[in-house]
């Protein structure tokens, strides 16, 4: 078909539609079913719901904390995705062909979701193992769906489609969780004998639900801009564009403290969007209640009041501008991190979880156009700037995972790791101050 031209209505759709695709891997693996799954599979509990025993053996390694170890693997992939961005996203670039890295990373990813439903104790390493790839493929594919946005849309344009990617994103997830947690729930009504069939269902629905609708998106995306033909040196050819940025950021004030600031917060972000399940499974006082249908119910309510939270972040940078919204987001999280420290019942943690999902949509989606519309102007190698946008929140969720994972293994509880992310806010805010505004004009900060 004949290429849309940039800021075209159909294109931005298209490529806002990814997040509809991909999103579920979000929120069924990363974020709702397949941590509860995880969690039955490694927790031993008495009669009257108390833990017993939280530890494992992998690898011939006796006595790992679970969520050390799940901690530590997260912590492993995204160091694997912060390795292998820079030099992708340049070889991108380079020969042109941008679409077909963004499909191999979501192939890849979504049949590592089909791969989960043979996840058990016994094949340990293989859960672990897809579970390993599609974070990768996840966020691999990130790279180089967030480096389209200033190839597709205008400043101007940018805000708006990237808080309608996100909005698609939470609803299109919200709809499978929502189908998974039926069988689920009411496994009895599909034939099934108990809840793990239709639980390991669920990962293969996410894997066809993502490879699916991300056809739309691959129908209109443009190939690339293709720059010179494929060599033997080309693999080097991507660390060397990843250095010519270092060096350009070291003349662009601007950007340089933005990508500092964004490191620093993004890494309580990112952290505490992993670890919430997890934190609920362990840290809460569920009484007779049902943590499985308590969680999922929690993480449903972030998504929807994501949407909003997405919604209003975008009205509210029109009045006030990117920057000075970023501060005040960060400034909510310092709250709500307070508050969580001392959360232990169901009842104050979909408190928590509804302040989350009012914040998340928003800084999620205005930290990357905010990024997007400080690019210097006529920037061709779009990819590479977006790769070191995305290094930065991979190391950040790196340390942010091991640090999680060093205080579950050392104090047998995570509550302690909260103290440690509102520093983090703190220090985004502090350095958000210190961005330069003199280069987002106007008709760019709207």
């Amino acid at each position: 078909m004949k290429q849309l031209p940039k800021g075209n209505k159909k294109l931005l759709n298209a490529w806002a539609f990814y997040d509809w695709a991909n999103s579920v891997y979000s929120l069924v693996i990363s974020s709702a079913i397949f941590p509860i799954f995880y969690a039955a599979l490694t927790i031993v509990k008495d009669k009257d719901g108390v833990i017993i025993n939280d530890t494992v053996s992998f690898l011939g390694i006796e006595g790992i904390n679970n969520d050390t170890l799940i901690s530590y693997v997260t912590a492993l992939a995204f160091l694997a995705v912060s390795v292998l961005s820079p030099f992708l996203s340049g070889i991108a670039d380079y020969v042109g062909n941008k679409k077909n890295f963004l499909k191999f990373f979501c192939y890849l990813g979504g049949a590592s979701c089909i791969g989960l439903y043979w996840f058990t104790m016994e094949y340990l390493w293989l859960g672990l193992l897809c579970y390993f790839l599609a974070l990768i493929g996840f966020w691999a594919s990130i790279v180089f769906y967030n480096s389209y946005l200033p190839d597709i849309a205008y400043p101007n344009q940018q805000d708006k489609i990237s808080a309608k990617g996100y909005s698609l994103g939470y609803f299109g997830s919200v709809i499978l969780l929502v189908l998974c947690l039926f069988m689920i729930m009411k496994f009895d009504y599909f034939g099934f004998e108990s809840k793990d069939v239709p639980t390991r269902l669920s990962f293969v629905l996410t894997g066809i639900w993502w490879i699916g609708f991300s056809q739309y998106t691959y129908y209109y995306l443009p190939k690339g801009t293709k720059k010179a033909k494929l060599t033997k040196n080309v693999l080097f050819d991507g660390f060397k564009e990843l250095h010519k940025i270092w060096r350009a950021l070291q003349h662009d004030l601007q950007l340089k403290r933005y990508l500092i600031a964004f490191f620093v917060y993004s890494m309580a972000v990112q952290t505490i969007m992993i670890i919430a399940t997890y934190f609920g499974i362990e840290e809460l006082e569920w009484g007779n209640q049902d943590p499985t249908t308590g969680l999922i119910v929690s993480v449903l309510l972030i998504q929807l009041v994501a949407i909003l939270g997405a919604t209003l972040t975008s009205k509210l940078v029109g009045k006030i501008g990117n920057i000075k919204t970023l501060i005040l987001i960060n400034c909510i999280w310092v709250l709500i991190c307070v508050y969580a420290y001392f959360l232990n019942t169901p009842i104050q943690f979909y408190v928590a979880a509804a302040s989350v999902g009012l914040v998340m949509g928003g800084i999620q989606s205005l930290s990357r156009s905010t990024y997007s519309k400080m690019l210097p102007e006529n920037t061709i190698d779009t990819a590479s700037y977006f790769s070191f946008y995305d290094v930065s929140e991979k190391i950040g969720i790196v340390i942010g995972m091991f640090m999680y994972g060093a205080v579950a293994q050392i104090t047998g509880s995570i509550r302690n790791a909260i103290l440690f992310l509102i520093l983090f806010f703190i220090g985004g805010i502090l350095l958000l101050l210190r961005v330069p505004k003199n280069k987002i004009p106007a008709s760019k900060e709207n």
